[in-house]
């Protein structure tokens, strides 16, 4: 029972400052296995004034799905993303996951002034307040993810083309014999983190600006366009 869920796990149920309570956080969180791992995940990043958004690899087992609605539904702020997909290592099924939970917290009801992205192998360093002094201190209005103009050793992920296999059950990313065209709207890749604190405005701009829209698609048959996609988009001016 959800009773029970919040008592025995001893999840936080009000604002633990002012500060927080006027700070919203999004979090966005893709999982695929070990349940108690990602419960005890939740449990150290939630607060009741932000949002959550859960995202499921479609891949996963009946029973591990069910349990994890069962944990989401005694939340009022936690949700699982309304579009899930078969996430492959590397793929740009990784990439959509992330812009599939976006779009459903851009339209959430809870307003919310940061979005972070963590996997259900994370686990946080530092306590909500910390994170949010963190952002407000050195980021106000501004995204986090880091990164540099592509590497030459990483060319080869934008420059070919790749394509997702399924060998013995097991799905992989592989090049194909066939050279990319440049990116679109002559724009510089850069390279780094698939990690990101982004701000909300940020956020809707991807999801609406034509470049952006561009991008994405041009990065499909990319490997890891995670770690290329945002903070190319970043680096555009203004």
């Amino acid at each position: 029972s959800c009773s029970t869920v919040l008592k025995t796990l001893h999840f936080i149920t009000r604002p633990l400052s002012e500060e927080e309570g006027n700070f919203s956080l999004a979090y966005i969180i893709t999982i695929h296995k070990e349940l108690e791992m990602f419960v005890r995940l939740l449990r150290a990043i939630y607060m009741p004034q932000n949002i959550y958004c859960i995202h499921i690899d479609e891949k996963s087992p009946r029973g591990y799905k069910t349990a994890v609605q069962n944990i989401v539904n005694c939340f009022e702020n936690i949700f699982i993303s309304s579009k899930r997909e078969q996430v492959v290592y590397a793929g740009f099924s990784r990439l959509q996951a992330d812009i599939n939970c976006m779009r459903d917290l851009v339209n959430s009801k809870i307003q919310w002034n940061y979005v972070i992205n963590l996997c259900g192998q994370d686990y946080p360093l530092k306590t909500n307040k910390e994170i949010i002094q963190y952002i407000k201190s050195k980021w106000n209005g501004k995204n986090i993810t880091p990164g540099i103009v592509q590497p030459l050793h990483v060319k080869h992920r934008t420059e070919v083309s790749y394509r997702e296999y399924v060998h013995s059950g097991v799905p992989y990313v592989y090049p194909a014999k066939v050279r990319k065209a440049q990116p679109p709207h002559n724009l510089t890749i850069y390279f780094g983190s698939a990690y990101y604190v982004l701000t909300k405005g940020f956020v809707e701009f991807t999801l609406s600006d034509a470049r952006a829209k561009a991008l994405l698609e041009w990065s499909r048959d990319t490997y890891s366009p995670d770690e290329h996609y945002w903070v190319t988009l970043n680096r555009l001016p203004g």
